[in-house]
């Protein structure tokens, strides 16, 4: 199925004229130089397409005839390559060994001769003509140009054009028929499995370029190089029989969704993930700045924003939620010379937006004014991460959760025990980590139907949960600390939240008895009585004859740290709306002195 759905996307880009697709036996390359020649053969002069975009230099794509799969023989590339296939010459890089001369002698003459293999003589095009002049010639006012050290120095890829013309030689007439009579056409019709036509298979099929980590040279999703993944005797692509056509559409689509600044790929950990739609839909430009992005179209991706665009109605279309339109997500990452498949998602763009839609509902929970609204998947992996930094986000968990999120299934086990190992090592109830921990628990709760009562957005009074109660307690207990030494540099969280969340039996005792030393040194003492008020409230909630628990599992353990997370973002809550009041108060007392 996906090479299915890939070889129609492509059919849908080559419908399409902005997008300017590689037609067959072409895909787009960069070609960073281009020889310019007169009719002769001689040299006119050499263009530097590479340009400046912001602080990067780009090179200018072009659509060249297709890339040679290379191993270790030599296989030029028709009318376009390296230097070192080109001219014969290379520059001598540090700590890397040169090839021999005899070596690049060997490229240039089979450069030289895949050109004379597709136009034998006499050369009718005079755009290959003169390239073969030129590479016949001495070449000597090529390396008195300018560019030429800068071109030998980078290694990048060159083509030829004739001087006064626009396109490149290989982009001519001449060289498109060329390519139409590819040696795989005399090969015998097979079924194609992704077609169901017959016509002659693919032996190879073009590597797949762009996906992080992967081989420079490219990674095939389909080949077999070793006699144990062959059978009954057959050998390369006739194994998994894939025509020359649809061979041609899936590569293409594919590379194309893997290109650079591609806004349809997204890197989630060490798997790079693209996703496409059946028809040109908005979906293809909203998936990627909902998932990766802090904002859509200027606004923060909260949920009130997610469910606004997903209900507002479209022109000509229904609104994302009731959209049937087909909907791909592949997730892709290296695996030596191949390329693995992480993950597929096969759905309409109605399905994924409830699934998205679901995922941030789950995650919302209330925060402090400061918190950013948004959470994006990389900013939820770095919560979970050692120093919230990218390199320590565990392995395959950016996969696997970005996975549950558009299929709609339950967050990855790992998830809860890698946010409570953050939270314990660095003390820190983060706005990120509270809403991966309530999603956690209530999706795992909903899925299988567990007779659990689902965390609320904010502070809920109604809860008994053990676990939940008893981090309300904690927060309260902090609470009374901060109150009766302002300005404390380190609270009980830092010593006793790892004991007080695990083990509550150990901490609870002696957080008790440390209670009642802080509210003894509290001032005010109508503060005091709330306090012991709230404390009763929440003490009231436990079974007594059962007394602390002896050890919390790691749900209870995660509803510990959303009932202290509540309970504290309540207080801030609170304290926000008394100064409110405070300042509104004293704005409407200057404004009556000042009347009189």
């Amino acid at each position: 199925m996906i090479l299915q759905d890939l070889a129609a996307y492509y059919e849908r880009l080559a419908d399409d004229p902005e997008e300017n697709v590689a037609g067959a036996g072409f895909q787009s390359k960069e070609i960073a130089f281009v020889v310019v020649l007169r009719p002769d053969g001689s040299l006119a002069g050499i263009d530097d397409t590479r340009y400046l975009e912001g602080k990067k230099k780009r090179v200018r794509v072009y659509k060249v005839p297709r890339e040679e799969k290379r191993t270790i023989k030599v296989i030029p590339n028709l009318l376009w390559d390296n230097p070192a296939y080109v001219f014969g010459e290379e520059a001598v890089k540090k700590g890397k060994e040169p090839r021999k001369p005899k070596r690049l002698a060997e490229m240039r003459a089979a450069f030289v001769q895949r050109i004379r293999e597709a136009f034998p003589e006499p050369v009718a095009d005079p755009g290959v003509a003169a390239v073969l002049a030129f590479l016949n010639s001495d070449q000597a006012g090529l390396r008195q140009h300018p560019l030429w050290p800068e071109l030998l120095e980078s290694g990048l890829n060159l083509s030829f054009r004739l001087e006064g013309e626009v396109g490149l030689v290989c982009q001519g007439p001449a060289v498109r028929a060329a390519l139409a009579t590819s040696p795989d056409q005399d090969r015998q019709p097979g079924l194609c499995l992704v077609s169901g036509r017959r016509e002659p298979i693919a032996r190879l099929h073009t590597a797949i370029k762009g996906v992080w980590g992967g081989n420079s040279r490219g990674g095939d999703i389909v080949s077999f190089n070793k006699p144990a993944f062959c059978s009954q005797g057959k050998e390369q692509g006739d194994n998994s029989p894939v025509g020359l056509t649809a061979e041609f559409a899936y590569t293409t689509a594919l590379n194309h969704l893997l290109r650079k600044d591609s806004p349809q790929r997204m890197q989630v950990g060490d798997a790079s993930t693209v996703f496409w739609a059946a028809q040109a839909n908005p979906m293809e430009g909203i998936f990627g700045a909902m998932m990766g992005g802090d904002e859509v179209d200027g606004l923060p991706v909260t949920l009130d924003n997610v469910m606004a665009i997903f209900n507002a109605p479209r022109t000509g279309r229904p609104p994302l939620r009731d959209d049937p339109t087909g909907f791909y997500v592949l997730g892709l990452s290296p695996n030596a010379a191949r390329i693995a498949v992480r993950f597929w998602y096969r759905g309409s763009v109605a399905e994924i937006s409830r699934n998205l839609l679901a995922h941030f509902q789950d995650l919302e929970i209330v925060r402090a004014p400061h918190d950013k609204p948004s959470l994006s998947i990389f900013r939820l992996l770095t919560a979970l991460a050692v120093l919230g930094k990218a390199d320590n986000i565990p392995p395959n968990l950016a996969g696997k959760l970005y996975e549950s999120i558009i299929k709609g299934l339950p967050y990855p086990a790992s998830l809860l025990p890698a946010a409570l190992t953050r939270l314990r090592a660095e003390r820190e109830i983060t706005h990120p980590r509270a809403a991966l921990i309530k999603a956690w628990l209530n999706r795992r709760a909903r899925y299988y139907d567990l007779p659990e009562k689902e965390l609320t957005v904010a502070l809920d009074l109604e809860n008994q949960n053990v676990g939940y109660r008893l981090g309300r307690l904690f927060a309260v207990l902090e609470r009374a600390q901060e109150l009766a030494q302002p300005g404390i540099n380190a609270t009980i969280r830092e010593r006793f939240y790892g004991a007080a969340s695990a083990t509550p039996v150990v901490a609870f005792p002696r957080l008790l008895k440390l209670k009642n030393h802080h509210l003894a040194k509290i001032e005010n003492p109508g503060v005091v009585v709330k306090l012991e008020k709230l404390l009763g409230e929440i003490s009231g909630g436990l079974d007594a004859a059962v007394g602390f628990p002896s050890r919390l599992d790691l749900a209870d353990q995660g509803r510990f740290a959303i009932g202290y997370y509540h309970q504290r973002q309540d207080f801030f809550k609170k304290r926000a709306q008394a100064e409110d009041l405070a300042e509104a108060s004293d704005t409407a007392q200057s404004a009556a002195v000042a009347a009189e």
